[in-house]
């Protein structure tokens, strides 16, 4: 998907950082996160740069050629909203099946540009308990009876 950079140098810094990112570049996080940066997702809470370097390097030790696709960016002052795909596929059941997850993640940027907050949004349920064997069975059959 071709979106126009962002504006800003910061956030277009950010974006090209996750649409690049690598086992290797994980060691690079420094250049677009504060030392006490915060990071939280539906699996992770943690804060400091190592402790987010660490959920990182797991992702690629837990999944096969994970990547991000940046589709939309929003920047107010010192906050940004991305929207994006996370791309990849389990290593242990549905080997080489691309999966994909849609989300989003909302920034708090610190004076010089690196990111101080980030906050992931996505849905676990329909982007990937659904998608498990077994379990995606029981996901699916709770979510219609919900819904009727």
């Amino acid at each position: 998907m071709n979106i126009p950079r962002p504006s800003s140098p910061a956030v277009a810094r950010i974006c090209d950082f996750f649409e690049t990112l690598s086992p290797e570049r994980v060691a690079d996080f420094a250049t677009v996160y504060t030392e006490d940066a915060r990071f939280k997702d539906p699996f992770n809470e943690v804060q400091g740069l190592d402790e987010i370097k660490r959920v990182f390097a797991h992702m690629f030790v837990a999944l096969d050629h994970p990547r991000f696709e940046i589709t939309a960016h929003i920047t107010e002052g010192a906050q940004c909203f991305l929207g994006w795909n996370f791309r990849f596929s389990f290593n242990n059941f549905k080997k080489g099946e691309t999966q994909t997850v849609r989300g989003s993640c909302h920034l708090r940027l610190a004076a010089d540009g690196r990111v101080q907050d980030h906050r992931d949004y996505w849905d676990t349920a329909e982007e990937l308990y659904q998608k498990v064997p077994v379990l995606g069975g029981a996901v699916r059959w709770l979510t219609r009876h919900a819904n009727s």
